[in-house]
């Protein structure tokens, strides 16, 4: 049995480390959460509440049709604080999963401080040392400097660094309904997004502007850092092409204009960021743009002409460790298999997948307190594929972030339709991860067959 007396230490209470330390409290374990905001602020967030989002406000697609609707499959079976809190200040936001930020970092922050067996603690860690054990390190993309000196000392600078930017949120009564629209695209969901039209002529000469405008300049040591592909600012896609935002962010398909018979050429949606509905933020659109640029030229966007923005779009460097070089398969160090990491700092991307780590790290805490195997998800479900790609030996050479995609899971042998094998694959999951849930192996084999109807 474990020692259930035994203080277990998390250092950074994000989304993983809120997650993490909940769960260990729930399986009995006396939890230290360290978090050092307020007396020491990132450049990103703007509050000392637990589980703070500083970027969007989006957790990605519910679908169950969808990866990232599987994993949330499997993280509420798994009781996931963050998912439960989430969907409780849900905000409307078609099939994705849209949050009351505010509100949910308040509700995360109070369960914390409610938990009888967790202690939060405002002294800042800055070295490895300075951690009993056992910990887990779960401070994310913002870690303080001298922490994260501490984690690259320990890992002989097996450190990876990408740029992540933020969008940014207007104001909703400044918005112009005249011009604008709410409509979900292809009407699936209750019309939770406005959508801002442009014409050809528009859009070129936003295009075009975009191209002028003054940039942040990075750093020196900033400089050779690559973005992360599904955290695009807009001007990096305008470099790859003046067509590229009509087929990424802005691609107008699914979207009927009642204001206008003519059909739109781009389309600038803004997803509801608050619960009250008075602030939307502008989907796609991180930006590495000056402040005074951002506002000219949002502007320019019908709809936006008197745009009241409450939040600017900013960028910041992330920071990242080579995880399959440097942790083991349960994401502790294999310098020192006492020392758990989670969240994004392991190389995941995204709100929810970083929560999921902190998740899994609760339970290979568990089991290896109790003296158990280490009892991973099985490989053909979301978590199992999202930890795999974090730990998989073959990605070493390439090792970039990623979030929960298809493209994760092990492939369907056999030829289908691509919604087909899609289908097949959630159903395989389901069907091996509530047989793990059960304690039962999952190492069956499968045959497409299994899956015709």
């Amino acid at each position: 049995m474990a020692n259930r007396e035994q203080t277990i230490h998390v250092v950074g209470a994000g989304l993983a480390g809120s997650e993490c330390a909940f769960q260990l409290a729930e399986k009995g374990f006396s939890v230290v959460l360290h978090e050092m905001r307020p007396n020491i602020m990132t450049p990103a967030h703007k509050t000392a509440q637990a589980a703070e989002l500083v970027c969007s406000n989006s957790f990605g697609s519910q679908a169950d049709t969808s990866a990232p609707g599987q994993l949330k499959w499997e993280a509420e079976r798994l009781h996931s604080l963050i998912l439960k809190s989430a969907k409780t200040h849900a905000v409307p936001a078609g099939q994705a999963l849209g949050i009351d930020r505010e509100k949910f970092s308040q509700h995360v922050h109070q369960t914390l401080l409610d938990h009888p067996r967790i202690r939060l603690s405002t002294e800042c860690i800055r070295n490895l040392a300075d951690v009993p054990r056992p910990t887990v390190i779960a401070t994310g993309p913002l870690t303080g400097e001298h922490l994260a000196h501490s984690i690259l000392d320990h890992f002989d600078n097996q450190f990876l660094y990408f740029f992540d930017a933020i969008a940014p949120v207007v104001d909703a009564d400044s918005i112009d309904m005249t011009k604008a629209w709410k409509q979900s695209r292809w009407d699936k969901g209750e019309a939770d997004y406005i959508n801002c039209p442009l014409s050809k002529e528009q859009y070129f000469r936003f295009i075009e502007e975009i191209q002028k405008a003054e940039k942040v300049e990075p750093k020196e040591f900033e400089k050779n850092t690559p973005f992360f592909e599904g955290c695009m600012p807009i001007e990096e896609m305008v470099r790859r092409g003046p067509e590229t935002l009509r087929f990424g962010p802005m691609k107008p398909v699914g979207l009927t204009n009642p204001h206008s018979s003519e059909k739109s050429y781009a389309v600038v949606q803004l997803r509801q960021d608050n619960k009250e509905a008075t602030a939307y933020n502008i989907v796609g659109f991180q930006t590495k743009m000056k402040y005074p640029e951002q506002k000219r030229i949002f502007k320019m966007i019908p709809g936006l002409e008197n745009g009241d923005f409450l939040k600017l779009g900013s960028i910041h460097r992330n920071m990242y460790i080579n995880s399959p070089q440097v942790l083991n398969k349960n994401l502790s160090s294999r310098k020192d298999n006492r020392i758990y990491f989670a969240g994004q700092i392991t190389g995941v991307e995204g709100y929810f997948e970083s929560a999921c780590i902190g998740l899994l790290v609760a339970s290979f805490v568990e089991n290896d307190l109790r003296g158990t195997r280490v009892s991973s998800p099985p490989r053909t479900t979301a978590l199992g594929s999202l930890l795999e790609a974090i730990t998989a030996e073959e990605r070493i050479q390439d090792f970039q972030p990623t979030n929960i995609n298809f493209g994760l899971f092990p492939a369907i042998a056999g030829k289908y339709p691509k919604d087909k094998k899609r289908e097949m694959i959630i159903e395989r999951a389901r069907r091996d991860f509530l047989l793990w849930q059960q304690g039962v192996s999952s190492d069956i084999a499968v045959t497409p067959a299994q899956f015709i109807p």
